[in-house]
């Protein structure tokens, strides 16, 4: 999986959450593995992504295969060596050019069936090539840089995707309790419209709209429950582990402080100097520079030098040795264009990856400036909504009492019962909200996680 973080910063503008300190990680197996009687912390959390994600793992995976290239592209400028044994037993007809006798013998038409025993040593070591070893082996390096890069971005997408997950969650649970009150607030309103309406002094009707009440509310609180349900699989789905085990969250700490000024104002500096997307971005760019570098230097000549040494014979312990050494210089003359097409395609793909890098920095710049413009609405959206549920508490307290007195009709309590739900669904989200918001800015910026 590309845990891709524009699609995890989507993901949060759909559903509040994010990040609060997280202390070291811990080594817990793919379970349930509650670290506390209330369940597993935000911290757990993220030490069973670490240990079971498979983004995490393909990542890892990746990282050692191209070490392994780095291996592959320094062995040319080591000498190879090859042992070779062999064994033949062969019959040939001799010819001898017209003309040619050789005195007092006869000529055999027939040479053979002889044995030929063989084996020996062949090394062979390349001198010169005018850099293309070389160039290979720093494009093979700087993919390797650029491979670790990226496994830096997928650690950094899987916990952003984990905190957002589990704050999914906690609003989840928030909005289930702000679903269960509004449930008992609208039974309890319809307990006082059936004790007045016994005594006459309210229509059967608003006992009737109180019933109808009654059951969206139950509906509301059904809906709460399902989602809890659906966030809690995210979460395990985010930390690796099937949506169907079994799960609960301990929560806990304080929201973060508000954002500093001085933070938002050199956030894209900071974001295109420590997030590794532009790391990976300028690796690439490096080993598709050095590639060009390779083809150019295919096109060269090559001096290389070359030696054998073995033993050869008709019998099973061959005696007689033979041996060789000597240069050779190989030119390309004529291939049909393959290495010229070969050197056109590597610039092609070294210009594709210099616009590649200029729009990594142009999405890393978009998601910083979207990071920081939400995370400043979503802490202002605290207070405001902190303001209209102490504002809906108190009318719903008046507007009860005067219902109760006969000074009020039904549908001023239930519209006002309805505004202060509303409000506590709201403040519930912005106060996880504003801590997605926090997190998200983190990750855009590339900061270090708490």
């Amino acid at each position: 999986m590309k845990t891709s973080f524009p699609f995890v910063f989507a993901l949060i503008a759909a559903s509040p959450l994010v990040a609060q300190p997280a202390g070291p990680a811990l080594s817990l197996s793919n379970g349930p593995a509650l670290r506390t009687p209330d369940g597993v912390s935000l911290d757990d959390c993220l030490a069973i992504a670490a240990a079971n994600h498979p983004a995490l793992a393909a990542a890892q995976a990746g990282v050692a295969a191209a070490r392994e290239a780095v291996g592959e592209a320094r062995a040319p400028f080591y000498p190879q060596v090859d042992l070779s044994a062999s064994y033949h037993r062969w019959q040939r007809r001799a010819f001898l050019p017209s003309g040619l006798v050789i005195p007092g013998r006869g000529v055999p038409e027939i040479i053979g069936p002889l044995d030929d025993w063989s084996g020996g040593l062949f090394s062979r070591v390349t001198l010169f090539d005018f850099g293309e070893r070389q160039a290979g082996l720093e494009a093979a390096q700087a993919r390797q840089a650029g491979a670790e890069a990226e496994a830096t971005a997928r650690q950094a997408d899987v916990r952003f995707g984990v905190h957002a997950a589990f704050y999914t969650l906690a609003a989840a649970q928030d909005l289930q309790t702000v679903a269960r009150q509004n449930l008992e607030r609208t039974e309890a309103h319809q307990r006082l419209a059936e004790a007045r309406a016994e005594s006459g002094a309210v229509p059967q009707a608003d006992v009737l709209r109180t019933q109808a009440e009654v059951a969206s509310a139950r509906l509301q609180l059904i809906t709460a429950d399902s989602r809890v349900r659906t966030a809690a699989g995210r979460l395990n789905t985010a930390i690796g582990r099937s949506a169907d085990t079994p799960l609960a969250i301990a929560r806990g700490g304080t929201t973060p402080p508000p954002p500093d000024q001085a933070e938002l104002d050199g956030a894209v500096a900071r974001a295109l100097a420590a997030r590794p997307e532009m790391t990976s971005a300028e690796k690439r760019t490096e080993a598709a520079r050095a590639a060009v570098s390779a083809t150019r230097a295919a096109r060269a000549p090559k001096l290389r030098a070359d030696g054998a040494f073995g033993l050869r014979d008709t019998g099973f312990l061959p005696e007689t040795h033979e041996w060789q050494a000597g240069l050779s210089v190989d030119f390309p003359l004529f291939d049909a264009g393959s290495r010229a097409r070969r050197f056109a395609r590597s610039k092609a793909e070294l210009a594709r990856e210099e616009a590649a890098l200029e729009q990594q920095a142009l999405e890393i710049r978009d998601q910083v400036w979207a990071a920081s413009s939400e995370l400043e609405r979503a802490w202002a959206s605290i207070a405001a909504n902190e303001t209209a549920v102490r504002a809906s508490d108190e009318s719903l307290r008046v507007v009860r009492e005067r219902y109760g007195a006969g000074a009020a009709v039904l549908t001023d309590l239930l519209d006002t019962q309805t505004a202060l739900a509303r409000a506590e669904a709201s403040l519930a989200e912005a106060r996880w909200g504003y801590l997605v918001a926090r997190a998200s800015f983190d990750r855009a910026v590339g900061a270090r996680w708490r």
